[in-house]
């Protein structure tokens, strides 16, 4: 019986061996030249797939040739176009490690730096792809400083940031409406330590003081207001924060700058 078992299994296989071979196109070796062209004109359609499946039979076909080179970055534009970021990604790791003084490494970097900047989520959502992209195009930056990619690449780490430090206002907000005071202080202190530049830092500022006075810290609260109209004076925030000492009878405290001089913007 099992004898009869092992052939009937041997006999199934050949016969799904058989007709997956039979299904398989059959391989037809072309130029280089014609692989690459039927990619570019499948990538120019929207054909994504199809596209980087053409650009990489280059590569397979012809693996030493100039066409596969420039087939690797295509394939990996053809799959960020089609949000395929993960495949996109090792394309370019591949290409960057066998390649690092190709005329287009620079585009190399820039691409992969993208693939982690679209997969930014909301700051409600968890921030791996964000720290991710700060890394990649910080990279970009770094490495290649007077191209166009590095420009654009700062400017979306701009953006990056400002969105990190959304992500810890939101939290701060959290611990703020559950009355959670300490843990919202250390969240929206993180944002004026680390994200100085960023649109957050005078709601944060703000958002101290509003911390300080329910913990009854007055004297820190004064002394964030007079950073917050020093450096903000003409911010809403300013005028809200202002209007809430006032409400507590208090002044902002004077605080000292680096020319040695005191000064509390908050005071009309």
């Amino acid at each position: 019986m099992k004898t009869y078992l092992a052939r009937a299994g041997a006999l199934l296989c050949t016969f799904l061996i058989g007709g997956c071979s039979e299904n398989e196109a059959p391989y037809v070796e072309r130029p280089a030249t014609d692989l690459y062209a039927k990619g570019y004109k499948e990538l120019v359609q929207g054909d994504y797939k199809d596209a980087a499946a053409s650009f990489d039979e280059v590569e397979r076909q012809h693996p030493y040739s100039e066409w596969a080179t420039r087939g690797q970055l295509m394939a990996a534009y053809s799959h960020y176009l089609k949000a395929e970021y993960d495949k996109a990604i090792m394309t370019l790791d591949i290409f960057i490690q066998l390649h690092p003084g190709h005329k287009d490494i620079a585009y190399a970097y820039y691409l992969r730096s993208l693939c982690f900047y679209d997969r930014i989520l909301t700051v409600t959502r968890d921030q791996k792809n964000t720290y991710e992209a700060l890394q990649a195009l910080a990279a970009v930056s770094k490495k290649f400083p007077e191209t166009k990619y590095a420009r654009d690449a700062q400017f979306k780490t701009d953006l990056v940031r400002d969105h990190l430090a959304g992500k810890e206002m939101e939290v701060g907000r959290y611990y703020m409406k559950r009355r959670l005071y300490i843990a919202a202080i250390n969240r929206f202190q993180v944002v004026v330590d680390s994200y100085q530049t960023t649109t957050h830092v005078p709601e944060a500022l703000h958002r101290l003081i509003e911390c300080y006075l329910a913990t009854g810290l007055t004297k820190e609260a004064q002394t964030v207001a007079a950073v917050l109209g020093h450096n903000h004076p003409g911010n809403e925030w300013y005028a809200d924060s202002f209007l809430l000492l006032k409400g507590k009878d208090l002044r902002p405290a004077w605080i000292k700058t680096t020319d040695d001089s005191w000064v509390s913007r908050l005071i009309p």
